[in-house]
């Protein structure tokens, strides 16, 4: 296929690229080291056979990543599902989804993508905050990753969010591929999942026509994704408390290494994914005088709508909603086993939490307000 230059910086390798990257990859120790730890007991000449057996980004995704999926699944939780019927299987979308996991929110969507009967799994928008080490750039981009630039300046960020934007309309119209990106920058740490309305500006920027059509043009449809557990919710807890206590702190790279680690091989409970509609028909219904502030706000909210109604509830997030609120509301939706397993989920986590001038109080309220805020959203919503 015949990719436009411009691109080149952050789009996905090409077929024809791979090799080169496969032997780049293969010859870093870090890489090797990641490869000892995912696929023990595997002799390395065999996963360089493996690995430059698969011609496409799809063949490598199936080869080495649908494998490790269902395997962390059959470790890590109660298992998965999803609901897709909304969509057709036979188009292309961009899944735009409240953000959980920095790695697994895209990497279950392309399986599950795969078992609902599509023909391709998804290009993935990825920040390049996460990508400081160039052997996960490489590995990112085989598969199937597309990076989203940060740190830059006002006329750079411009340029880049057009790039960007461009980009997404040519995969969707052109190459033919789902596109996920979630629905703001970084994770809601408090799990208030709201659609940031910079994201659907930054997505009008391609295409052609209205901001209307130009939105219509890359198919969106909202994407709901349930844990009955977080991994990294003691963590989010913890660096809630540490920007609360001193309001110049950041996290490092070797925080978001440790978020990626925690998230990926901690306990998830029971997994759901849920495809609300595709929002095209939503926005042809839009008054055409509105101003493109007032199509990006309701198209936010719609969005959102979409997102909370179809989020999966699980016996945890009741209880949470009744100890963060201090009543006993919901308590008709759980078991009083079930409550009992929560505290004792809950007094666990908190336990994992070592920092300087550790707040308990504070920290039990931030882990079940992110417990809590899904069923608040859920039951506005419905």
């Amino acid at each position: 296929m015949n990719i436009p230059e411009k691109f080149d910086e952050i789009r996905p390798f090409e077929p024809e690229e791979l090799q080169a990257v496969y032997d780049r990859l293969l010859a870093d120790d870090m890489f090797k080291g990641v490869i000892n730890y995912v696929l023990p007991g595997v002799p390395f000449e065999k996963v360089a056979a493996m690995m430059h057996s698969c011609d496409t980004n799809l063949k490598f995704q199936k080869t080495f990543c649908y494998g490790f999926l269902n395997h962390l699944l059959e470790k890590a939780s109660t298992g998965m599902d999803f609901d897709f019927e909304s969509i057709d299987t036979s188009k292309r979308y961009t899944f735009i989804s409240n953000h959980r996991d920095i790695v697994l929110d895209s990497a279950f969507l392309c399986k599950v993508l795969l078992e609902a009967g599509f023909s391709n799994t998804c290009e993935i928008a990825i920040g390049d905050n996460l990508l400081s080490l160039p052997w996960v750039k490489d590995l990112v981009r085989v598969n199937k990753s597309f990076i989203v630039q940060r740190a830059l300046t006002p006329r750079q960020m411009l340029m880049s969010s057009i790039r960007l934007s461009e980009y997404m309309h040519f995969a969707i119209a052109e190459k033919k591929e789902n596109v996920w990106i979630a629905q703001r920058e970084g994770r809601a740490k408090n799990s208030d999942d709201r659609t940031q309305t910079a994201l659907l500006k930054m997505l009008s920027m391609g295409g052609s026509g209205s901001v209307i059509e130009r939105l219509q043009q890359l198919h969106i449809v909202p994407l709901s994704i349930s844990y009955e557990y977080d991994p990294c919710d003691f963590l989010k807890a913890a660096e809630m408390q540490m920007k609360r206590d001193d309001a110049s702190f950041k996290k490092s790279a070797h925080d978001d290494v440790v978020s990626m680690r925690t998230g990926i091989m901690g306990y998830k409970g029971h997994i759901h994914y849920h495809c609300g509609e595709c929002v095209d028909e939503y926005l042809g219904g839009l008054d055409e005088s509105l101003g493109k502030t007032e199509i990006y706000e309701s198209l936010a909210k719609q969005m959102d709508r979409s997102i909370h109604s179809n989020y999966m509830l699980f016996a945890g997030n009741y209880v949470a909603l009744d100890l963060y609120k201090n009543t006993n509301e919901y308590s008709d939706k759980y078991t009083a086993e079930e409550k009992l397993r929560f505290e004792k989920y809950l007094a666990g986590q908190l336990q994992k939490i070592d920092i300087p001038n550790k707040d308990e109080e504070f920290l039990r309220d931030r882990i079940l307000e992110m417990y809590a805020n899904p069923a608040i959203n859920y039951l506005n919503a419905k």
